[in-house]
């Protein structure tokens, strides 16, 4: 049996290399998606997302705030608003 330290560098070597393989939308500079244009994440970047995290929604959210983090600092002179609707708020929500 392993334990969860393990678990989530498997997890995270796994999703490591479905990107590597898969020629990913990745963001670029001003957080476009360097294969389409469009603003990141783009809807293919969110469907590879989603898929990716597999339910996990509390991991997807950490990983999405640090992207917001880094759309924060690479474009200072867009409304955080705006930048936080781009990168969070195309997540579906949770259902109880």
């Amino acid at each position: 049996m392993i334990g969860p330290q393990e678990r989530w560098i498997r997890h995270t070597g796994r999703l490591a290399q479905r990107r590597r393989e898969s020629g990913r939308h990745t963001p670029g500079r001003a957080y476009h998606c360097e294969t389409c244009s469009a603003p990141w994440p783009c809807a293919p970047a969110r469907l590879a997302l989603l898929v990716d995290f597999e339910g996990d929604r509390v991991g997807l959210l950490v990983y999405l705030a640090g992207h917001l983090t880094r759309a924060l600092q690479a474009m200072p002179d867009t409304h955080p608003a705006l930048i936080a609707g781009q990168i969070l708020h195309w997540l579906p929500r949770r259902r109880r």
